[in-house]
């Protein structure tokens, strides 16, 4: 199984990443994380996007807050897909960052989850990986099934007061 790169510009984007890293481990998914920012170790960040497809992973999850560049400088070094998380930081509560995550140039794309959405972005890696893999295509589908129970529980019992 192709294993998940994940790179967090600071170790304050650490508390978001690690709800990718309990998804990811969740499904039994491989994964590697490193702290890269786009700023002040741009030569790092690009040898692990240029090296990543040779390396085994399958897909990259790029999370940073305030600028959150990193997201669009790993996509322009790999063909990989990347999930940028917008962190939020103590400015402007994390739209600055989902902004610069989501606005990519036509050619560079980077798929986008909610501000702090580790979860979300782990399981687009999941799904995309599933593509190839069929038994983690059916965990996905119970964990969606699951979900749905979890629901119509807490509606019956919404219901019966």
């Amino acid at each position: 199984m192709k294993k998940i790169g994940i790179i967090m510009g600071s170790d304050s984007d650490l508390p978001v990443v690690e709800k990718a890293i309990s998804t990811l481990e969740e499904f039994g998914v491989p994964y590697e994380a490193h702290i890269y920012s786009a700023h002040r170790t741009p030569e790092e960040a690009k040898r692990f996007a240029e090296n990543a497809r040779g390396n085994g992973f399958g897909a990259i999850i790029a999370a940073a807050g305030m600028a959150a560049h990193l997201a669009g400088a790993i996509a322009a070094n790999t063909t990989l897909p990347v999930v940028g998380i917008p962190c939020k930081s103590s400015a402007l509560d994390g739209v600055d960052a989902l902004l610069s995550t989501v606005q990519m140039p036509s050619g560079i794309p980077v798929a986008t989850v909610a501000i702090n959405g580790g979860v979300n972005a782990a399981l687009l890696c999941v799904q995309i990986l599933a593509v190839e893999d069929e038994a983690l295509a059916e965990k996905l589908q119970k964990k969606r099934e699951d979900g749905a129970k979890a629901v119509l529980k807490k509606d019956a019992e919404l219901q019966q007061k």
